[in-house]
């Protein structure tokens, strides 16, 4: 090594000291301020239990008002979902209460907030405010001299050392927490969620292992037309403890027999199933939970009995030239996301009815929606134009929300698309009991105002591709050439809404029921009815079909 290559060295040297005096700085920094901020969501939660103990009302909805307004409030402000402000609310009260001394060590820089979320969450059982102070003290000594990942295990041996409750106890109590949950993922997916007891869910994932098993021995077994092919088994297939295929025949079910073919379309698994063991285990358990019905009925005297007669209920918004097979533009799914071109074919193909959603050519914003059988227009419409919860951040899927009247119908608000729109229950309830306020504007567009005064507008999403604009514009009672139909259809997206006629009603607007028979209900294909509307209109004016309904 040279003299210069050794200056070098040396000038590098000096140059990462500092930089590490800079990067650790920063983080103490940062932590510094993240304690700031917990402080002050704590104090904000602190003032929300206060106005709830205020409170005459004994139920409990009501005396969470205060505390849902105020998680609303922060949420708009921080661009976060209310629910999410309100989880770091409690968790921030959680931590100034209850783990004072952690709370020092992040507001002197000494952790992270990755070391206060693992000491938060192994603490969390813990009951008692002398179990959590022996807890806060013992956990931060650990939490100084170790990163966030390693901390966790300590910082568990150490809560359940401070257990004044036995592990059964805990148990029974834990169970109430179980849920179901989904998360959206890239790429057209999403992530399943479920928290059981152990044993059950240890059980579940135990016995369609073995139907995976099962289908892939007897896959195995068959002729291959590649004697040579690899086999995808592994001794790390079964769960811990599951047992051989070959010591359950009980467990051969039709389910499981059929659930090659059928759901592994993507695979060209006809000729030959060429699913791991992992995808064996998701088909199979999609195939149960979609088709088969529950044990455990609520009524069991009318054969299948009510969960019996559930069917899933998803709304896919598909281009027509995707639907008709010329482009593979991708669907969209309310409340998810893009769907793939192929898998929106095979649900349009099997829904009971499609809504044709047109929408405008610049702005895209949802114009009216008819359908060949019209039923219950103005619902579909409002979905179409809503697709999810329209407070801010929230994304409840409009299947699953209520239809608010804006201006309430006991005061005289229509029942007609201007004066609606889905709301999630939880902010349907805080609209009406909170001090929240929302006006609705042209277009469906919401203007809500906070307590705090502070104005937010929602506007509707649209639909999430742009329409392939025509090669000319004609107009609507041209009827020169081939019929409009179909083919006029395909600068206009559709809605497929799979099972459509046989879901149950869901729960809609408390203040006053919503009229199925609106005037939208009129077919707008009618060319007397389209008459004089065109692609190339005003923006600013309405389709004669919508101001008629007024």
């Amino acid at each position: 090594m040279t003299n210069n290559d050794i200056e070098l060295e040396i000038r590098e040297t000096a140059i990462l000291t500092e930089l590490l005096d800079t990067v650790t700085e920063s983080r103490r920094l940062i932590a510094q301020h993240q304690a700031i901020e917990a402080a002050a969501l704590a104090q904000a939660g602190h003032i929300g239990a206060a106005r709830s103990a205020r409170l005459s009302a004994r139920a409990t909805l009501e005396r969470e008002m205060p505390i849902r307004s105020i998680a609303a409030e922060f949420g708009t402000a921080m661009h976060v979902a209310d629910r999410t402000a309100q989880a770091q609310i409690n968790d921030a009260m959680s931590l100034v209460d209850d783990y004072p001394e952690t709370f020092t060590a992040l507001h002197e820089g000494r952790i992270s907030r990755s070391h206060v979320n693992t000491i938060l969450n192994a603490g969390a059982p813990l009951e008692g405010a002398e179990a959590r102070a022996q807890f806060d003290h013992d956990v931060v000594k650990i939490a100084e001299v170790e990163t966030a990942g390693r901390l966790r295990r300590f910082a568990d041996a150490l809560a359940e050392t401070a257990q004044p409750r036995t592990l059964n106890e805990r148990h029974l109590d834990a169970r109430e927490e179980r849920s179901v949950r989904v998360f959206a993922l890239p790429d057209g997916m999403a992530q399943l969620e479920a928290r059981l007891p152990g044993i059950l869910a240890h059980g579940i994932f135990d016995r369609i292992t073995q139907q995976a098993r099962l289908i892939k021995n007897v896959r195995d077994a068959a002729p291959s037309p590649d004697a040579n092919a690899p086999s995808d088994a592994s001794p790390t297939d079964a769960s811990p403890g599951a047992s051989p295929a070959a010591d359950s025949p009980s467990d051969t079910s039709p389910d499981a027999s059929r659930a090659g073919a059928e759901l592994d379309g993507a695979t060209g698994a006809a000729d030959r199933d060429v699913r791991t063991i992992d995808q064996i285990r998701a088909d199979l358990l999609a195939d149960m939970l979609l088709t088969s019905v529950p044990a455990a009925e609520p009524n069991e005297a009318d054969g299948d009995g009510t969960l019996g007669a559930i069917r899933a209920v998803v709304q896919v918004t598909v281009p027509a030239a995707t639907l008709a097979g010329t482009a593979n533009i991708p669907a969209d799914l309310a409340g998810f996301g893009p769907v793939d071109p192929e898998t929106a074919r095979t649900l349009a193909g099997g829904a009971s009815g499609w809504d044709r959603v047109f929408t405008h050519p610049i702005t895209r914003e949802v114009l009216t929606v008819d359908r060949y059988r019209p039923s219950d227009a103005l619902k579909r419409h409002l979905r179409a134009r809503d697709q999810h919860c329209r407070f801010p951040g929230c994304r409840t899927a409009a299947v699953r929300c209520d239809i608010d009247h804006t201006i309430d119908a006991a005061l005289g608000g229509a029942t007609e698309a201007r004066n609606l729109a889905h709301l999630c229950r939880r902010h349907h309830t805080l609209k009406h009991a909170t001090p929240w306020r929302v006006v609705q504007h042209a277009g469906g567009v919401l203007e809500w105002t906070s307590p705090a005064g502070r104005i937010y507008t929602d506007k509707p999403p649209g639909v999430m591709f742009s329409p392939s604009p025509p090669d000319d514009h004609v107009h609507p009672d041209d009827h020169s050439g081939e019929s409009p139909g179909f083919a006029d259809a395909l600068d206009h997206p559709l809605d497929a809404n799979a099972s459509h006629d046989d879901a149950p009603d869901r729960p809609l607007d408390t203040d006053a029921p919503l009229d199925a028979d609106a005037p939208l209900d009129a077919d707008p294909t009618t060319p007397t009815q389209l008459e004089g509307w065109s692609t190339a209109c005003d923006p600013d004016d309405e389709p004669p079909w919508l101001r008629s309904a007024g």
